[in-house]
């Protein structure tokens, strides 16, 4: 029961800190809390609720990111940023990921 609180607890406040301030740049935010964010709306897109969200949100913030995952972190937010779709965001990204 204990552990269920602590892990609530981790999951909570830092999604209340960056709830707080909704305007901050990604670019503003610590590593830890832009780990959050990518675990929250990767739960959020597979549609996760109750224990299940918990245990997935518990595995992707202890899991440790291997430079390849920080290289496609890095392209995915410029082509993002581009506005890049469709072949144009597979060309880049591709590019990207063998620089």
């Amino acid at each position: 029961m204990l552990k269920h609180f602590v892990i609530a607890a981790c999951i909570a406040l830092p999604l209340a800190a960056v709830a707080q301030d909704k305007t901050a740049a990604p670019e503003k935010m610590t590593a830890q809390q832009g780990k959050m964010a990518t675990c929250n709306k990767d739960a959020g897109a597979k549609d996760l609720k109750g224990d299940a969200r918990k245990k997935f949100m518990s595995e992707c913030l202890s899991a440790k990111k291997t430079s390849q995952q920080d290289k496609m972190t890095t392209c995915n937010k410029q082509a993002g940023e581009k506005k890049m779709a469709g072949d144009a965001r597979k060309k880049f990204m591709s590019e990207c990921l063998s620089a």
